[in-house]
């Protein structure tokens, strides 16, 4: 028997491969960077300038974001539909990506 025999294959569901052990921590890394992309589908980065779609009310803050407002210096979260934002007034923004328009 050979020592290459012994090793399992994992299956990855995000290709919908049978795939060696170390090649599927090897595309896990590269799945880490989500994509978050705006209401065109344009994709978003951190810093990138957005604009609102439509009037936000902020919950908690007693305040609603108009249409067209401009949020400076955004970040990604992680998660592909949240943006963490820096907005007047407001602490720990974060909008849905389906709300907001790359500038």
């Amino acid at each position: 028997m050979h020592s290459g025999d012994s090793d399992d294959y994992v299956y990855d569901e995000a290709t919908g491969e049978w795939v060696a052990p170390g090649d599927l921590t090897v595309a896990a890394s590269e799945d880490e960077a989500v994509e978050v992309r705006d209401s065109a589908g344009t994709l978003l980065a951190d810093g990138d300038q957005v604009t609102l779609i439509k009037d936000l009310k902020v919950k908690g803050a007693g305040q609603t974001l108009k249409r067209g407002t401009v949020i400076k210096s955004i970040r990604l979260t992680g998660d592909a539909q949240e943006i963490d934002c820096r907005f007047d007034g407001i602490k720990g923004l974060v909008l849905r990506a389906e709300f907001v328009r790359k500038r």
